[in-house]
């Protein structure tokens, strides 16, 4: 091997890399062949990372882990199926609602596109909306449609995936119980230098991140929500709790906020304007004022490749990649990081040179 060392070392990296392409095509193919086990494992995982906390904050009270981890699957579940009936059927109602107002919406904003030309004409402003207005109205129309059928054909989905939902539940018991050990086998599969420091950094980065993610989603639903009821938006619940379920992705409340304004714009320009100015006060409040003291800075990353990670990991994994990207990204970022800060010298080595006489000392003991 004493001529690779010798090879440059971009013909290095371009021997090695259509081997990495290569690789990642198959351990994509594979992934794409199990991508239904592969999401509730991982889905299992994430569940079981969360809910460990409360199971430690139980086993304190000398409960066996068993009995902790049990306890907790049944206040999760029981907690999830009462926001269920108290919360689903509203939102269902919402939701029909807001579609059968869109064509009446999409009617009130063609009809304030034409004030704004009659406005503009007598002002002799050149600007023709005309055109903008039957596009916007067909688009608007077009995309209506397209998103009833989506929801339509997810049905059978959502029914086929009660078994799945039994299995991850299943799964995530068993990672609460037998974890340790299983993660403990992977990790011994890292090199010496990273096992013993790349375990916390990725429990770190986890932690922050969904801790800060679902903290702000929480914060932002609820404060939404509240916000929406009080200046009278039409379907304020079902706009507040979706701004909160987008708050668990990064960009998400900026994107919720603006889809959300567009729509109450088509039926009043000034409730659209009142909503992105009462929700940017709400979201700045929460994202830069409450949740930081609440969780602390989390280890961030630059904004494009939080970009990039997002779009990785929606192309392979879905909505569940979208969810882990960012911590995957910052856990692997950091732990590049800390490998390249030099470990710091033992005490022990520091205190054998102080021991030993110097020089000077030896020769006036002489």
């Amino acid at each position: 091997m004493d001529w690779l060392n010798r090879l440059p070392r971009w013909m290095v990296w371009g021997l090695a890399l259509p081997i990495l392409a290569l690789n990642g095509w198959v351990a994509l193919q594979i992934f794409a062949y199990f991508r239904t086990q592969f999401t509730i494992f991982l889905t299992a995982t994430l569940l079981s990372f969360v809910l460990n906390y409360p199971v430690q904050w139980l086993s304190r009270f000398r409960l066996r882990r068993s009995l902790a981890i049990l306890l907790v699957l049944l206040i999760t579940v029981s907690v999830l199926g009462v926001l269920g009936v108290i919360l689903v059927p509203p939102l269902v109602e919402q939701l029909n609602e807001l579609s059968g107002r869109l064509p009446s919406w999409i009617d009130s904003s063609t009809s304030q596109l034409a004030a704004f030309q009659n406005w503009a004409v007598s002002l002799n402003l050149p600007i023709d909306l005309s055109r903008l207005s039957a596009q916007l109205q067909a688009r608007i129309t077009t995309q209506v449609q397209t998103l009833s059928a989506g929801i339509l054909a997810l049905l059978p989905d959502a029914i086929s995936s009660v078994v799945d939902l039994g299995l991850t539940v299943v799964l995530t018991f068993y990672l609460l119980l037998h974890g340790e050990r299983l993660w403990d086998g992977l990790y011994q599969w890292l090199p010496d230098s990273w096992n013993a420091r790349a375990r916390p950094l990725i429990k770190q980065n986890f932690q922050n991140y969904f801790l800060g993610q679902f903290t702000v989603a929480l914060l932002m639903g609820t404060a939404m929500t509240i916000a929406f009821v009080v200046i009278q938006v039409p379907f304020g619940l079902l706009f507040g709790i979706a701004v909160g379920v987008m708050a668990i992705f990064p960009f998400g409340p900026a994107l919720s906020i603006t889809i959300i304004s567009f729509l109450t714009a088509l039926k009043s320009i000034w409730l659209g304007v009142r909503v992105v100015t009462v929700a940017a006060v709400i979201d700045q409040v929460v994202e830069n004022a409450i949740a930081p003291q609440l969780i602390g800075g989390f280890v961030g990353l630059n904004p494009v490749w939080i970009l990039v990670s997002l779009l990785l990991g929606t192309k392979i994994a879905g909505v569940l990649g979208l969810i882990v990207a960012v911590p995957v990204a910052s856990s692997i970022k950091s732990i590049f990081e800390d490998q390249k800060i030099p470990p710091s010298p033992s005490p022990d080595a520091i205190a054998e040179p102080e021991s030993q006489p110097s020089d000077g000392s030896a020769l006036a003991s002489a």
